[in-house]
């Protein structure tokens, strides 16, 4: 069986002690890579004052990484720049916050290029490669470069914008036309999906094949939906765990006569934390009678704090959160408690079962793993109420939610009302269609289709190593059948 070699910005690797945070990406690429044999490669977190290439390889609970530094220079223009501050704002649709500076187009180039370079050695011939994310749409360009004819997949972790928004950026078509030196091309969503085919047919005059290949750029890729998933099995386990029933505790004792509400997000702009608050501050206000019956515990580990518009949201969230406990605490009773730290996976676990209802709002949002955690953290004899944006990946798939839209407070305000007086058997009902769905369509699922449709090599196409001239651009030619 060929190995995978999975390549992300970051290499974090679970322990096998249940201390990961809130992320679900390390949980989904460790079940990948203990299935396939191989490797996880990708940026160790540290800076240097000179990059040198060198990998340090390690193992960790059964995944063999291999991580490289960056220098300083690097880390400021393609994490903290291009990737941070120029492709994450615009891909969730905040153009207003998106930055332009032709330096950090050319450190995101310069680090996806010496990514290629170190990857190299560690590839064997039939080894399949899966890219990660935004950080290295870049990736598989340089690799062909380099003459690797491996077959190459990358998945999007974020969504994909309308194609109006895509043309804001400058150098546009060089980063799409990158995507196609990929044999697949994975989304979270259809909707992602068509955004992305809208760009390649309507900005250059791209195609459809009949076996369903994109043609554009005088290349061909595929393009698909392959919704990530957790370990939803993993997940049911850890939440009777005795670190996960500790905390249950602690919180039903803590809120003993109230009804909690949980929000679980790294603090960030995308997550609808603002109009998230102002919804609950509505219903408060709506809602005399409750006001002391109820508690919003909100956990949003801070990140990217080197980055202006985070800071600036840190400090407005201080602000609206003091401005609301101000108006509705009482002496024993403070409405919000509001916290910037990260817990234990199984920690969280806990704190979901003890959860009448979750708001899970973001204003856009890939998928969103925390929908899903919390509804396999539930007691099946006592399931709490998911309050979801439609915004999310997941609403796709989690219709048995409150759908709301989260720009309106009305609609959290009201989400909320219906979420903490639905009757058991509503809450019994809806909890068992959505858990089915998280248990089918899980991580294993979405590995499992990704790989298979990588490997699979019927109606593609693979691709031929690009001319190996560090300015080299002419189109790849596309050879018909067989494996690279």
């Amino acid at each position: 069986m060929s190995r995978l070699i999975v390549v992300s910005n970051r290499v974090n690797p679970p322990t096998g002690k249940g201390e990961e945070s809130v992320g679900g990406l390390a949980m989904a690429l460790a079940a990948a890579l203990r299935e396939y044999s191989g490797i996880w490669f990708g940026w160790s977190g540290k800076t240097t004052t000179e990059f040198t290439g060198q990998l340090n390889m390690q193992k960790a609970d059964g995944v063999t990484v291999a991580t490289v530094d960056l220098e300083e220079g690097d880390y400021q223009e393609y994490y903290n720049g291009y990737a941070n501050k120029t492709l994450w704002p615009l891909f969730h649709y905040r153009v207003d916050l998106t930055a332009y500076d032709r330096s950090f187009g050319e450190g995101y180039d310069r680090v996806n290029k010496r990514f290629a370079e170190t990857l190299l050695p560690l590839i064997e011939p039939d080894d399949m490669i899966w890219v990660h994310d935004y950080h290295l749409i870049p990736m598989a360009r340089e690799l062909r470069r380099l003459g690797v004819t491996n077959r190459i997949g990358f998945f999007l972790h974020i969504p994909w914008p309308a194609h109006q928004l895509v043309v804001t950026l400058p150098r546009h078509r060089p980063l799409v036309e990158a995507m196609f030196h990929y044999d697949l091309i994975g989304f979270q969503t259809e909707e992602s999906v068509q955004a992305f085919e809208g760009y390649v047919f309507n900005e250059v005059g791209g195609e459809r094949t009949e076996d369903g290949r994109l043609t554009a750029f005088g290349l061909s890729t595929q393009a698909g939906a392959f919704p990530i998933g957790i370990d939803a099995e993993d997940f049911a386990r850890i939440k009777d765990s005795f670190r996960a029933s500790r905390v249950y505790d602690r919180l039903m004792a803590h809120s003993v006569f109230r009804k909690m509400i949980v929000g679980v997000d790294r603090l960030d702009y995308s997550k609808g934390l603002e109009e998230r608050l102002i919804g609950f501050e509505r219903f408060l206000h709506d809602n005399e009678d409750a006001r002391r019956e109820v508690m919003l515990l909100q956990i949003a580990p801070v990140s990217r704090d080197e980055v202006e518009a985070y800071q600036d949201l840190r400090a407005r969230l201080d602000g609206l959160i003091g401005r609301i406990n101000g108006e509705y605490a009482d002496m024993d009773y403070n409405p919000i408690r509001y916290l910037n730290r990260s817990y234990r996976r199984d920690e969280l676990a806990g704190v979901y079962r003890a959860s009448k209802a979750a708001l899970v709002t973001p204003l856009r949002d890939g998928m969103n793993l925390v929908a899903k955690e919390y509804v396999a953290s539930q007691t099946p004899d006592d399931p709490g109420v998911l309050i979801l944006s439609r915004f999310a990946g997941a609403a796709r798939q989690l219709k048995e939610a409150l759908i709301i839209n989260p720009n309106s407070p009305e609609e959290i305000s009201d989400a909320l009302t219906r979420a903490l007086s639905m009757d058991l058997a509503d809450r019994k009902r809806r909890w068992e269609a959505l858990m089915d769905n998280v248990t089918r369509h899980d991580v294993t699922a979405w590995r499992d289709d990704f790989v298979a449709a990588l490997r699979e090599p019927a109606h593609t196409s693979t691709k031929e190593a690009l001319p190996k001239a560090a300015n080299a651009t002419p189109a790849l030619t596309v050879r018909a059948g067989g494996r690279g």
